[in-house]
């Protein structure tokens, strides 16, 4: 199987490295793939252009997905109404504070992943057949969410991600299901990060501590040589 080692392709020996992509008791982990980061619209709160890139691919390889019954889990974030989760809690996220020093004014952040917002919308195509997660509060899919519940209840051992931010909630993810005991794989030409150079820090980090990175194409060609 081909993987991607700390940015340089790889031939990786089934025998140690299949079980990690082995289509049976795997699931599609797809984050953050709403208009409150990929609207084009100069108020989206949150906005991470190069992730609009992906939003054709990704469609295309969760279709490809569920012809080999891999199920699909949309995870967003979604905050309430009345700011407790975020704005007016007692321990509001760090990236409202720290992001806009790099990015600069964020005009409409206030209103990010508010709960009835079009910005939670999904960018991407989901299907009734399809899970959704959305209680995201922070970071992680994981936290304070009930992912890993509803991945233990399927009896999942291996996810693949895709979505954004590369080296931001993609990580983060990378690490939870990691440490929760998952098999990780991320598809790395299905994430997008805050920048290039960050996106690809963030895959040789995976490739480094947390799972195997591999282009969709290659995910697709083990799940489709399996028996089952």
């Amino acid at each position: 199987m081909k993987a991607i080692v700390y940015g340089v392709e790889r031939d990786l020996p089934d025998e140690t490295f299949g079980e990690w992509v082995a289509r049976t008791d795997t699931a599609v982990v797809s984050i953050d793939m709403h208009e409150g980061h990929l609207s084009t619209d100069p108020m989206c709160p949150c906005p991470a252009p190069r992730g609009r890139e992906i939003i054709a691919p990704v469609n295309d390889f969760h279709r490809a997905a569920r012809a080999l019954s891999v199920p699909i889990i949309h995870v967003r974030s979604v905050l309430r109404r009345t700011g407790e989760d975020d704005i007016k809690g007692l321990h509001p996220a760090a990236w409202r504070t720290v992001f806009p020093l790099t990015v600069g004014d964020i005009p409409g952040m206030d209103e990010h992943a508010i709960q009835g917002t079009r910005w939670t919308e999904f960018a991407t195509e989901v299907l009734d057949s399809d899970l959704i997660v959305e209680t995201k509060r922070r970071l992680s899919p994981f936290y304070p969410t009930d992912l890993d519940f509803l991945l233990r209840s399927m009896g999942i051992k291996r996810v693949v991600f895709n979505g954004g931010m590369a080296d931001c909630c993609v990580l983060n993810a990378t690490f939870d299901a990691s440490n929760l005991g998952y098999r990780v794989c991320v598809a790395a030409d299905l994430v997008r990060g805050s920048f290039p150079e960050m996106e690809e820090a963030a895959l040789k980090m995976v490739s480094l501590h947390t799972g195997v990175v591999m282009n969709a194409a290659d995910i697709l060609a083990v799940w489709s040589a399996c028996d089952q």
